[in-house]
C-alpha cells in the first residue's frame, strides 16, 4: 500500500484527455488513476464499469496487479474527492497488456515520458554522448561542467559493466550499491541527496556542482577498480567494495574541506547554479 507521502497532484494530458496523477515524493514515483487510463484507451463512457469487470477477471486469474492496487483520494468532476484505484507506471505497463486498444503503444511511450523526467540513477546511461552534449548545451550548462558530466557518464558505464560482470542485477541491486557509494563519500543516500538539493525525479548528477561530480566520479571509478582487483563473489562482498570505493572519495572530500573551510556537498541544484553563472556573466559584460 502507498505509505505516508508528500503529495503533489497533477493533471497530465494524453491526446487532450485528462489523466489524474499524484506524485509520491517518498517513493519518487507517480501514481496514476486506472479508470482515467481505461477511459483513454477504450473510449468507454463507463470506464468504472469496464475496470470493475476487468479487475474481477484479473483477480480470478490470480493477477498480482489487483492485489498490489492502491487507492488514493482524487478530485472527481464534481469537485469532490473520492478514493480511486491507482497504479504506478510499472504496474500500468502490465495492465495495458490486458486492454485491447490501438492507442496502447503510443500511450506506453507517453507513460514512459511521465515516468522519467530524467534517467534513473540506478540504470546505465541510455543517451548517446552526442545527444547528451546537445541537451546540456541547450540547457545552458558551462562547457567545464559538461565535460565533467560526460566523463561521469563514461565512468558510470564502466562501473555498471563491472557489476554485470560480477553477476549483479540491474534495478534494486544497482540502486543499493549506488546508495552505499554515495552515503560513504557524501554522507547521504541518493534520495537524501536529492531532497537536500530540492529535487524530485530529476537526475542527481545533472544537479551536482563540478566538485561534487569529480568526487562522485572518484568514488565510482575507485569502486570499479577495487571490484576488478578483488573480484567479489557475492552481492554482500560487492556492498563492501562499494563502501571502500566511496571511502576513497570521502578522504579527498575531508582533505579539501580542511583546506577551504567550505562544505563540498551543496544544496545548490542545476537551476540555482545556472542562475548564478548567468548573473556573473551579466556582471562581467
Amino acid at each position: 500500500m502507498v505509505g505516508q507521502m508528500t503529495k503533489k497532484e497533477a493533471i497530465q494530458l494524453f491526446e487532450d484527455k485528462q489523466v489524474r496523477t499524484v506524485w509520491d515524493a517518498g517513493q519518487e514515483k507517480w501514481y496514476i488513476s486506472i479508470v482515467d487510463v481505461i477511459a483513454v484507451l477504450t473510449g468507454s463512457p463507463h470506464p468504472n464499469n469496464y475496470w470493475k469487470v476487468l479487475k474481477h477477471r484479473l483477480s480470478k486469474e490470480g493477477s498480482q496487479l489487483v492485489t498490489n492496487c492502491n487507492q488514493l483520494k482524487m478530485q472527481s468532476s464534481d469537485g469532490k474527492y473520492y478514493k480511486t484505484d491507482v497504479s504506478d507506471t510499472e504496474q500500468l505497463f502490465r495492465l495495458i497488456q490486458s486492454i485491447p486498444s490501438p492507442k496502447a503503444e503510443p500511450f506506453k511511450l507517453w507513460l514512459a515520458q511521465i515516468a522519467r523526467e530524467r534517467l534513473d540513477e540506478m540504470q546505465d546511461p541510455e543517451l548517446s554522448i552526442d545527444r547528451a552534449l546537445e541537451q546540456y548545451l541547450k540547457l545552458g550548462y558551462s562547457e567545464t561542467w559538461i565535460n565533467q558530466r560526460l566523463k561521469s557518464i563514461e565512468i558510470r558505464k564502466a562501473l555498471t559493466d563491472e557489476w554485470k560482470t560480477r553477476g549483479l542485477k540491474e534495478g534494486q541491486q544497482f540502486a543499493t550499491l549506488t546508495d552505499i557509494i554515495t552515503k560513504a563519500w557524501a554522507g547521504k543516500t541518493t534520495k537524501e541527496y536529492k531532497v537536500f538539493k530540492g529535487l524530485k525525479k530529476e537526475n542527481l548528477r545533472d544537479n551536482m556542482t563540478n566538485t561534487e561530480l569529480i568526487l562522485n566520479m572518484l568514488a565510482e571509478t575507485s569502486t570499479k577498480d577495487i571490484s576488478s582487483a578483488i573480484q567479489p563473489k557475492s552481492f554482500k562482498e560487492s556492498k563492501d567494495v562499494a563502501k571502500q570505493g566511496g571511502n576513497v572519495a570521502k578522504v579527498a572530500l575531508k582533505e579539501l574541506e580542511s583546506k577551504t573551510g567550505k562544505k563540498v556537498v551543496s544544496p545548490l541544484n542545476a537551476k540555482k547554479v545556472l542562475e548564478i553563472e548567468k548573473t556573473k556573466e551579466n556582471a562581467d559584460e
